[in-house]
């Protein structure tokens, strides 16, 4: 049977179901209905089947309750007393000392031993789908973050006393900058964008845009050193983000720091995908992103291998070119450097949560409606991991303290998202996050399946302790996969901050260890134990490990390739970096 516009009857009743899912993706922000409620009819019915359970949560409940009881009614006679809970080290919500004098004491204390119990609660529940139990364990966290005694003003210590000592101006200022927010959001008017501009402060290092396609523009920086290393650097940065997360001010700049250490730096700057690109797919990253770059290169520094670095996705992506072209006996990467990039999805932290049928289903039919993941629902979802961070510890700031936001290079690059395309993103999750299909042998890069073990070029893989995109451990497993020279780099901080780690910057450690080829596996956690720990950048041991990569040291090369037909299109950062 036939419908309007010659349509199928099947057709028309899938675009409804479609239409369906991707209105209410606008209210659930993403989260598919049908998988929440299977993760939770999962943990009610096996925790109804589990008496001994409840029993055990019962005496549980009861038995700390009673000695809170006893502590509390002590709290108001003795300012001294220890709390009845210590916080995590990483929870900073009560580190302020206000939250140690009554009553505020006894409500952080009561808050945090309803948090306790309601972990509890949510985890090693017999028969439970780990999945589903964790999935539970993430929304009670998120509900308790939202009723956190820390986001009202007469549960705070802190903003009780700010209130006190500014006459209650806090309040004023912060309900002036809930409105102009609100006014942001309701007429989608894009919020201000600060101080810092792209070009004038932000992704400044001299260079020229020497190629361009209808994916990428290729940045080839100028030199500062009248010699530079034979073989050029091509970084492959993530199109979730802007490339200039390394190339932020001049102090922290990744590509400045590379070529005033003499070497030649090429960067991918990535278009920033709209409707009409809604059908790329992982092959054109591949294609038109890492190979067509390396080919540029190769007309503008020819005859030389070139060392390639990934940053997270573009990372995983130059993962999969490098074992292609290993498989294809094409050798024209001299090294391989990961900076958190995952290669195996089998432990990829929390944003597993957001990966299963029914999500992928449900987002790709959010995808479908306009042709690519927005931006919104991206950061959503990163928001919900690190809620305290991004949201509410910043509501409070603003809304009850009345501070105003300032903004860094890193913030401001935060919040210059782009959208990711319908086809590539959909492939993504499946491929990879979802079958893991990388990691089992079973991708397919031009009709054959590719392997990582078939690398044979080192590799330089870096993780950040506090990850919670691409968690260390995960990033770790890159020395089960691969079967040749693996330098690991384990630096303080989280996903972004712990890459911009230039010399100098205080408080910054890591520690480095390598294996060969014919070495017998480290677990992590025993890895973890046997390094240790050293003070400074990890920049400087990596671009020692580039140098005794390298050859000799030659004349700078031309900017582009004129007898090639590569004639400089523009200066450094370029357009699509400007894309909105």
């Amino acid at each position: 049977m036939t419908g309007i516009q010659g349509a199928t009857m099947p057709e028309i009743k899938t675009t409804l179901d479609r239409m369906i899912h991707a209105m209410e993706g606008r209210f659930t922000k993403g989260m598919s209905p049908a998988s929440l409620l299977l993760a939770y009819m999962d943990w009610l019915i096996h925790m109804g089947h589990s008496p001994g359970k409840i029993a055990e949560m019962m005496e549980n409940m009861l038995r700390k309750h009673s000695a809170f009881l006893l502590w509390a009614s002590r709290a108001p006679f003795d300012p001294d007393i220890k709390p009845f809970i210590n916080p995590l080290a990483d929870d900073r919500r009560f580190k302020d000392p206000a939250w140690s004098k009554f009553p505020y004491n006894v409500i952080s204390q009561n808050f945090m031993l309803h948090e306790q119990w309601w972990h509890y609660a949510t985890t090693n529940i017999p028969g439970v789908a780990k999945h589903h139990e964790n999935m539970v364990t993430f929304s009670a966290r998120q509900w308790l973050d939202m009723l956190s005694p820390t986001n009202f003003a007469l549960t705070n210590p802190v903003v009780a006393n700010r209130t006190l000592t500014s006459g209650g101006m806090n309040l004023v200022q912060g309900m002036q900058k809930l409105v102009e927010d609100l006014q942001h959001s309701l007429l989608e008017e894009p919020p201000h964008e600060g101080d810092l501009k792209v070009g004038r402060d932000l992704a400044v290092t001299p260079g020229k845009v020497v190629y361009r396609n209808r994916l990428i523009e290729l940045i080839q920086y100028s030199p500062t050193t009248e010699k530079v290393r034979a073989e050029p650097i091509l970084i492959v940065p993530a199109w979730i983000m802007k490339y200039y997360i390394l190339d932020l001010s001049p102090h922290n700049s990744m590509v400045k720091y590379l070529v005033d250490q003499g070497f030649t730096v090429f960067m991918i700057s990535w278009h920033n995908p709209t409707v009409e690109d809604r059908d790329l797919s992982m092959k054109d990253y591949t294609q038109k992103g890492i190979m067509a770059a390396l080919d540029t290169i190769n007309k503008i520094v020819p005859d030389q291998k070139v060392h390639a670095a990934g940053y997270c996705l573009g990372g995983t992506l130059l993962s999969i070119a490098a074992a292609a072209m290993a498989r294809d006996e094409d050798h024209r990467l001299q090294s391989v450097t990961l900076f958190t990039a995952q290669t195996d999805f089998t432990e990829a932290g929390e944003l597993m949560l957001f990966i299963d049928e029914s999500q992928l289903s449900y987002m790709e039919d959010m995808m479908w409606e306009k042709g690519y993941l927005d931006t919104k629902q991206m950061s959503g979802a990163f928001m919900l991991l690190r809620s305290y961070d991004l949201l509410w510890s910043r509501m409070v700031n603003e809304y009850l303290l009345g501070d105003q936001p300032t903004t860094n290079d890193l913030m401001a690059w935060n919040a210059d998202a782009t959208r990711m395309p319908y086809r590539m993103h959909s492939q993504y999750l499946r491929l990879l996050f979802l079958n893991n299909d990388l990691a089992s042998g079973r991708y397919i890069v031009n009709d054959r399946p590719i392997s990582l073990r078939d690398i044979r070029a080192p590799v330089f893989a870096v993780a950040t302790l506090t990850d919670h995109v691409a968690p260390w451990r995960s990033v770790y497993k890159i020395h089960d996969l691969c079967n040749t020279e693996i330098t690991f780099v384990l630096t303080s901080g989280g996903h972004n901050a712990g890459i911009v780690s230039e010399p100098g910057r205080p408080r910054r450690s890591f520690q480095i260890g390598q294996q060969r080829a014919e070495d017998k596996h480290i677990p992590a956690e025993q890895w973890l134990q046997q390094h240790q720990k050293h003070e400074g950048s990890w920049w400087e041991p990596w671009v020692g490990w580039l140098e005794s990569k390298s050859t000799e040291y030659t004349l700078p090369p031309e900017m582009g390739s004129p007898e090639s037909g590569l004639y400089p299109l523009c200066d450094a950062p370029g357009n699509y970096v400007l894309e909105k």
